[in-house]
């Protein structure tokens, strides 16, 4: 006898049943999920300390303090939702079209190649310049420094994790369950990203700090007569 298939958890089968009819829709909401997720995550993980707030607040402004809960989180989820979900949305689908229908080694590697030199690129490009506005860049000249800044490392990052996912993917993963599938390999790997810089800007910080102090303890013994 040959073994069915696995039955599928509801709750997948519901969201894949979204996916199909509100796809977009289903994308966006998942999207600025996980980015506010990323970014509440990567906060708490790196050991940020909490916003100051007044010790009268209310307990849930307490609360979401402790939790790292703040307005750029909420950015982040609205960059996930308004930008990088629709523009997912179109490029992956501009890309399955092209290659819909062809099977074979040589339309696997025109996949790859065209997802890398592609889209990778500007997904890297349009994630940067939309961080830049996140973090406060207020104009232009600001935006294009940043996305000169990052764009080769992010890319770097992005031709490791895409080759290596869209090969899962091809070998491994059903056509239908790819969208949960890369979602989630963009979670993990973002969340990560976001703590590693997170604990680089802090280490930073202290560094400054401990070197204003250092000066200052200087200054303060040169001036003794």
């Amino acid at each position: 006898m040959s073994a069915g298939k696995a039955p599928m958890h509801p709750l997948l089968a519901r969201y894949l049943a979204q996916l199909s009819t509100n796809p977009l829709r289903t994308k966006a909401m998942t999207t600025g999920m996980f980015c506010f997720l990323q970014e509440v995550i990567g906060s708490n993980a790196a050991g940020l300390p909490p916003p100051q707030i007044p010790k009268d607040a209310a307990p849930l402004t307490k609360a979401l303090a402790r939790a790292r809960v703040d307005s750029k989180a909420i950015k982040m989820a609205l960059y996930g939702f308004f930008v990088s979900a629709p523009m997912g949305h179109i490029l992956v689908g501009t890309l399955q079209k092209a290659f819909a229908g062809k099977t074979g080694l040589k339309a696997r590697l025109g996949q790859l190649l065209a997802s890398n030199l592609l889209i990778s690129p500007i997904n890297a490009a349009v994630f940067l310049a939309s961080m830049a506005v996140i973090n406060g860049a207020k104009s232009v000249d600001e935006v294009i420094r940043t996305v000169k800044a990052g764009f080769f490392s992010v890319l770097r990052v992005s031709w490791v994790v895409s080759p290596l996912s869209m090969t899962i993917a091809q070998q491994f993963i059903p056509v239908e369950l790819w969208v949960p599938f890369f979602n989630t390999i963009q979670f993990m790997v973002g969340t990560f990203m976001n703590i590693k810089v997170k604990k680089m800007r802090l280490a930073a910080a202290r560094k400054e700090a401990e070197e204003r102090e250092r000066e200052r303890a200087r200054t303060a013994t040169e001036a003794k007569p």
